[in-house]
């Protein structure tokens, strides 16, 4: 009898043991074999499986902007010395001001998007990168000195983003077909 009491605790351990680490419930929450919620840990891997890691790394930039930075421009930041730029374009003052506010909504779309994985980010994600690819290059030529080095500079400047377009372009099979 303690023989079988034994076998049966060793086998619930050991299916334990192999169960998944989480799943979802009925309510669509994350729940561990066990019935709690997993570990922050967990979930924070859960969050990140699924995409590349280059993807995370710009869903993590879009939300350090819209939570820490974008609202620390926003509020906090002189208007004396702000700037934003826009295709190429340097904003001061207050006008920075102004258009650090649809930054911050793109910011913001882009991190829900990106989390979501929502179908409406392609292409859309890589028309902002490329925005932001053509800006670098026409801030970058604007910039006194001698030739060849903003040539260069502009170049180095586009580079980067002209590969993370091309990424997010051909990344369309990973966004989801939801329109939320």
């Amino acid at each position: 009898m303690v023989r079988s009491i034994v076998q049966s605790r060793v086998r619930s351990i050991v299916r334990s043991m192999v169960r998944p680490v989480a799943r979802l419930s009925r309510a669509g929450r994350v729940v561990t074999a066990n019935g709690a919620e997993p570990a922050l840990a967990d979930r924070l891997r859960e969050l990140l499986r699924g995409r590349p890691h280059w993807m995370n790394a710009v869903m993590a930039f879009c939300f350090f902007m819209t939570f820490f930075y974008m609202p620390w421009d926003i509020f906090i930041k002189p208007v004396e010395v702000d700037q934003e730029v826009w295709f190429g374009i340097l904003f001061t003052g207050w006008a920075a001001k102004l258009t650090a506010i649809p930054h911050w909504g793109v910011y913001a779309a882009g991190a829900y998007g990106f989390w979501k994985m929502a179908g409406w980010m392609w292409p859309w994600a890589a028309a902002y990168a490329a925005q932001v690819a053509i800006g670098m290059a026409v801030w970058a030529l604007h910039q006194p000195g001698d030739e060849w080095i903003v040539v260069a500079f502009a170049a180095a400047s586009f580079i980067p983003f002209a590969a993370l377009t091309w990424a997010l372009w051909n990344a369309r099979p990973l966004f989801g077909t939801q329109t939320d």
